[in-house]
């Protein structure tokens, strides 16, 4: 279906109106189907994007900053984030040896153990995106690139 029936709207001011509400409601049901799966595990998005940047350095530390500077959502609190990673025993905060000023953030056992069983998950929940061949998808992701400017 069209943008126009999902929301209900006849026309845009222009294409670019058109695809920056399309870009915008598409990620809202992109997060909505992600969430959906991470509720049964007790994680939110942002600590799971916190989860898999800790899996990315792993076994090496990061500073909760190094984390700021990976993460999908800016606006989030990434202290805050590691905290309630830290309860739940998927993460662990280690004084940085080089800047008692900084902390190092490092995944645990149970982390990568979530992760994994998150990754196998992932692959059942991606086949939402199956509608797009694999060179369209890279073709989406080219052209969202230099929307930002990165290309």
């Amino acid at each position: 279906m069209s943008i126009e029936h999902d929301i209900q709207q006849k026309a845009f001011k222009s294409p670019y109106t058109k695809a920056v509400v399309n870009i915008m409601y598409t990620n809202n049901w992109l997060c909505s189907l992600q969430n959906d799966l991470l509720k049964r595990y007790d994680i939110t998005l942002q600590q799971y994007n916190v989860l898999r940047i800790l899996r990315g350095q792993y076994p090496n530390p990061i500073t909760v900053c190094g984390i700021i500077e990976r993460m999908l959502d800016k606006m989030s609190n990434a202290s805050r984030l590691v905290d309630k990673l830290i309860i739940k025993n998927l993460v662990v905060r280690k004084e940085c040896p080089s800047d008692r000023r900084q902390v190092d953030v490092i995944i645990t056992q149970q982390g990568l153990d979530l992760l994994l069983e998150l990754d196998n998950q992932q692959q059942q929940w991606e086949k939402a995106l199956h509608k797009l061949t694999e060179e369209e998808a890279l073709q989406l992701s080219f052209l969202l690139d230099k929307l930002r400017g990165s290309v």
